[in-house]
């Protein structure tokens, strides 16, 4: 190799490599976040939560990690086009506050990871296929669930061993307390 054709090859991977060592940099990821409420003052500490936890796993917000916040402020209706369009997208993660924002997220993607958040039981729910073994590419996290109903009233019961009544309210609409 002659010295002029070794000095041109140097050169054009010396311009080329600034590009490629660029273009393997990991790009910033990106959340989806759906909830079905307005980003009103009870959302907002769970929002701050949420960004508070990532923050834990060393994600920061604006710095290391993206989240786009999709508030459906009470039109349910959009809530399945929104996880639509980001299943379409170069979404990381899905995180879906709610059970009707699972549903819409499982429905769309089989991909792209989904964690929910739901006061429903997400087996009898649909979101999962068990509690132990939720499959697929969706899991979460639930505040109520039946099979735990029996567990919360023998704790209360330790707890206030006295106690002559005990008051449940319930929403007829959701799938867990047609079921209880």
């Amino acid at each position: 190799m002659r010295r002029r054709e070794f000095i041109t090859l140097f050169g054009g991977a010396a311009a080329a490599w600034p590009l490629s060592a660029r273009a393997q940099q990991a790009a910033i990821p990106v959340v989806g976040f759906i909830s079905i409420r307005a980003p009103d003052d009870v959302s907002r500490p769970l929002a701050a939560a949420f960004r508070r936890g990532l923050s834990e796993t060393g994600y920061v917000e604006a710095r290391n990690v993206v989240i786009e916040y999709y508030w459906m402020e009470g039109q349910t209706e959009r809530v399945p086009v929104i996880a639509a369009e980001l299943a379409l997208r170069p979404v990381s993660v899905i995180v879906a506050i709610s059970t009707l924002s699972a549903l819409a997220a499982k429905a769309a993607t089989t991909t792209i990871p989904v964690v929910f958040m739901t006061g429903d039981d997400p087996v009898m729910a649909g979101i999962v296929a068990s509690l132990n073994r939720p499959g697929g590419n969706v899991t979460g996290v639930t505040f109520v669930s039946a099979t735990l109903g029996a567990k919360r009233l023998g704790l209360l019961r330790e707890v206030v061993p006295n106690v002559k009544t005990i008051a449940v309210l319930v929403d007829q609409n959701s799938a867990e307390s047609q079921s209880a």
